[in-house]
């Protein structure tokens, strides 16, 4: 039985689920079931739906691993003064210079294992999901393609290179 909701202003009720709209696209978008996303997560299929509502009950953990799963991240900033900015904002809803195409990189499929062969990552959720699962990469395997995206990625986003 899920917890019940703490109280919240109808502000943060309305964001919640705008979040969980976005988070919902995204899934639909790469064309991933629920269950197979909840796996990946790490929840049950009805915690993904509820995070999906935009529950405010479900933990804040269990938002971040739903987005993980999905090769998403959020970005927190401050209101601009005078406008409806959301505070939380998906980098996938900002344009991209590049996409990297999943299936182009081998080790690349290997860690985004959960996504189709055609999904197109931004560079943020390319290097995110490079990044988080890089203990499960084989470095000696890399085509030297995929060295270079490395190389581009950290460089554009400002990152630190990964150990190669």
């Amino acid at each position: 039985m899920p917890s019940t909701a703490p109280p919240t202003l109808d502000k943060a009720n309305r964001r919640l689920e705008a979040f969980g709209r976005h988070i919902h696209a995204r899934r639909k978008s790469l064309r991933i079931s629920a269950t197979t996303a909840a796996e990946a997560a790490g929840m049950s299929r009805m915690t993904l739906h509820r995070i999906e509502r935009g529950e405010p009950s479900v933990t804040m953990g269990a938002y971040m691993n739903a987005l993980a799963a999905l090769g998403l991240d959020v970005e927190v900033t401050a209101p601009v003064a005078g406008t409806a900015k959301e505070m939380v904002t998906p980098p996938s809803s900002r344009t991209p210079t590049k996409t990297v195409r999943v299936g182009d990189f081998a080790q690349l499929r290997r860690l985004a294992w959960q996504l189709p062969a055609d999904a197109e990552l931004t560079p943020e959720e390319a290097w995110g999901t490079y990044e988080r699962n890089w203990r499960h990469a084989d470095p000696s395997a890399l085509e030297d393609n995929e060295r270079q995206l490395l190389d581009e990625l950290a460089h554009m986003l400002g990152r630190r290179p990964l150990d190669v």
